[in-house]
């Protein structure tokens, strides 16, 4: 009998004795599916925000054509349908009361001396009143007139510096009129997340995949620690083959569990949650064979420090629990600098932002940067588990 004979007997054994084990089907399959449903229940209405219409009541004085572009503006923006914005244009003491009885969501008072004041460079005061139950319709209406002033102030400036440089007053005119025909046209539209960008229930299918693998893995590998204390450990490495074919076997099942299980929870997440999509099913699959390479390379180190079953069951929960969350398993972590690049080395991160790039239409060449740090992950596990002095005997 060959060794590779030898080595695929052991694997179909431990693979059919943990395809029959309950504990396994429940972390690699049952429990990371209810956490996503459970996840998608509870958290889809916070990320699906619905814009409610809104009355602005604005107060410009009168033959001002620079206070004049605010309300224009407004009605710009509220000219394609996708934002409604109703401007009620009345007087300075009208806004608080319009406010205060909700007929308003909003009040815009531009002070008298509006263009007077912002030509001189003096920063005129607009005075914004906000309601209650305005949703972020406020924030939105708010950032319109931000951005309006801010065109309006830097158009005055540059007619100031046309006096200084001696510009003649018709010309200044015209300037003055460029400004109020060229104000900002803001325009809304409904978006979809950024290319190599996970929406949020693609995140949600990705980052539970990613830190139930870390569980599901330590079902063949970490059984030598089981096994160990069983005394079958010895048993198996006293038979006529090398030792090495007992880790290899034992690497090889918790890579298949790995396997399948991302298999089915991506699968069934693109099935069950609508939007739900991760790309081209090829480049997804080189991206699923990295990441288990590099959860399983982990589950050895576990091995070789672990003295008893129970301290690699606790040191397995923790190790999933970190990274499954530092991943993003919960909720996406943005950090730059040395942080930044400590989590970027984590498989589980590594492996949401490849899904990210193949969602977003990449390719099994696009993925050069997530596959160098998995297969670096790996590499660096694997020689540490060698390297190891404790248990060497067990690889």
């Amino acid at each position: 009998m060959t060794n590779l004979s030898k080595l695929l007997a052991m694997v179909r054994y431990d693979l059919r004795q943990r395809l029959t084990d309950g504990s396994v089907l429940a972390f690699a399959v049952v429990v990371p599916l209810a956490l996503m449903w459970v996840m998608d229940v509870v958290f889809s209405d916070a990320t699906d925000v619905e814009l409610q219409p809104i009355t602005v009541a604005v107060a410009t004085p009168a033959d001002d054509q620079l206070a004049a572009v605010i309300p224009e503006v407004l009605r710009a923006v509220s000219a394609d349908g996708e934002l409604q914005i109703e401007v009620r244009e009345v007087t300075p003491t009208e806004v608080p009361d319009l406010v205060a009885d909700g007929s308003a969501g909003m009040g815009v008072v531009v002070p008298p001396d509006f263009s007077t004041a912002l030509i001189a460079g003096d920063g005129p005061e607009v005075e914004v009143t906000i309601g209650d139950n305005t949703g972020i319709m406020d924030q939105i209406v708010g950032s319109v007139v931000r951005a309006t002033l801010a065109q309006l102030t830097a158009g005055t400036q540059a007619a100031t510096a046309g006096v200084e440089l001696g510009v003649s007053p018709d010309q200044l005119a015209a300037l003055g009129q460029a400004v109020v025909d060229e104000a900002p046209q803001v325009q809304w539209r409904e978006g979809q997340a950024a290319s190599e960008q996970l929406g949020f229930q693609e995140s949600i299918v990705a980052g539970q995949a990613g830190m139930f693998l870390l569980f599901t893995v330590g079902f063949g590998v970490l059984a030598m620690v089981r096994e160990r204390e069983q005394g079958t450990m010895a048993r198996l490495l006293s038979m006529p083959m090398p030792p090495w074919l007992v880790t290899a076997a034992k690497g090889a099942v918790s890579f298949l569990l790995g396997l399948i299980s991302m298999t089915v929870l991506l699968t069934a997440g693109s099935v069950l949650f609508d939007g739900v999509d991760f790309g081209a099913p090829v480049a997804v699959g080189v991206l699923i064979l990295l990441v288990v390479a590099a959860t399983t390379s982990l589950m050895f180190i576990i091995t070789k420090v672990a003295r008893t079953a129970e301290q690699a069951g606790i040191a397995q929960s923790i190790v999933a629990v970190v990274l499954g969350m530092s991943g993003g398993a919960f909720f996406q972590i943005n950090a730059t600098g040395l942080v930044g690049t400590i989590l970027a080395l984590n498989p589980v991160k590594a492996f949401i932002d490849g899904l990210g790039v193949t969602s977003g239409g990449g390719r099994v060449g696009d993925l050069g940067t997530v596959a160098l740090i998995l297969g670096a992950f790996t590499a660096l596990c694997l020689v540490c588990a060698w390297l190891l002095p404790d248990r060497k005997d067990a690889l």
